[in-house]
């Protein structure tokens, strides 16, 4: 079992032919994911990453030849919701997307349609997902992960790597590891990210970091403390942050509530939450979250 995406994912990269878009696919190739299609209109015909992909005009021609369930994309922020909209009325079960700086008016539209159609997104602005040893969609580092029974939700990119990298050194693994995004609208939230690490068997804990600015990691605590058999670690970065400033997220900004770090804080270890004060903590706390369950 896994989240979101396996080895038996079928995955096509939109933007496949830029720079981003082969760089990281060809890494995503390395790490085992089964590419079968990329996407850039007008170079449909060619070949990508030296002849190993097929690229095609569209999505819709693409899933048609390869039965592709997942997408990624990689296509700058002005033409990205619509490679999103696209994927979807295609009939793409699964859309990642990493482009940072899609306009907040464009996902408005996209949440729309992805909704109406069933489709699950995971983004914008985030580094993917990685099921370990089987499926890498994005631009998470492969080679820090390890196999084993952790399941990861972050709304920081940059935190899910340390996250990670604290849990293998403390011995354990990880099953899947997933950065949702940052943007104020994203496809996918930490709510539904714990509901599919409760009902993964393979997973025995998570680990949930969170950031200043909305209600989100609140909403997620309180379904925790409802309905998590597992244990949950979490950190909320951001803790220095003054109220009303943006920080690095364009979600991440702080109107005084419950949405600053000290709040979260106490509302997650009010829902039985263990929570870290700093990073390095997280290794030793799940450890002991999975010794005591």
């Amino acid at each position: 079992m896994s989240i979101l995406v396996n080895k038996n994912s079928r995955v096509i990269v939109q933007g496949i032919t830029g720079s981003e878009g082969s760089f990281h696919a060809t890494q995503m190739l390395e790490y085992g994911t089964n590419i079968v299609a990329g996407v850039t209109p007008g170079k449909g015909g060619l070949s990508a990453l030296d002849g190993a992909i097929p690229v095609y005009n569209s999505v819709e021609e693409a899933k048609e030849a390869t039965d592709a369930n997942v997408s990624i994309i990689f296509v700058p922020p002005a033409f990205a919701a619509e490679a999103i909209i696209e994927a979807s009325f295609a009939g793409i079960e699964f859309i990642v997307c990493i482009t940072e700086g899609i306009p907040v008016q464009d996902m408005v539209e996209v949440k729309k349609i992805i909704d109406l159609n069933g489709t699950r997104l995971l983004g914008p602005n985030c580094p993917g997902v990685i099921t370990v040893d089987e499926c890498k969609l994005g631009i998470m580092p492969g080679f820090i992960t390890k196999k084993g029974s952790v399941g990861v939700v972050s709304k920081s990119g940059t935190l899910t790597y340390e996250a990670i990298d604290q849990l293998v050194k403390a011995g354990l693994g990880q099953t899947t590891a997933i950065g949702i995004g940052g943007d104020p609208i994203i496809g996918t939230d930490m709510k539904t990210i714990l509901q599919l690490f409760e009902n993964d068997p393979e997973t025995d804990a998570v680990v949930l970091i969170g950031e200043i600015g909305g209600q989100m990691e609140i909403e997620a605590a309180r379904w925790v403390k409802d309905n998590m058999s597992k244990p949950v670690v979490g950190f909320i970065a951001g803790q220095t942050a003054p109220p009303g400033r943006r920080m690095g997220h364009a979600g991440a900004i702080v109107s005084g509530g419950d949405d600053t770090a000290e709040a979260k804080m106490r509302i997650l270890k009010e829902c039985g939450i263990s929570v870290c004060e700093s990073v390095a903590e997280i290794g030793a706390k799940t450890k002991l979250a999975l010794n005591n369950k």
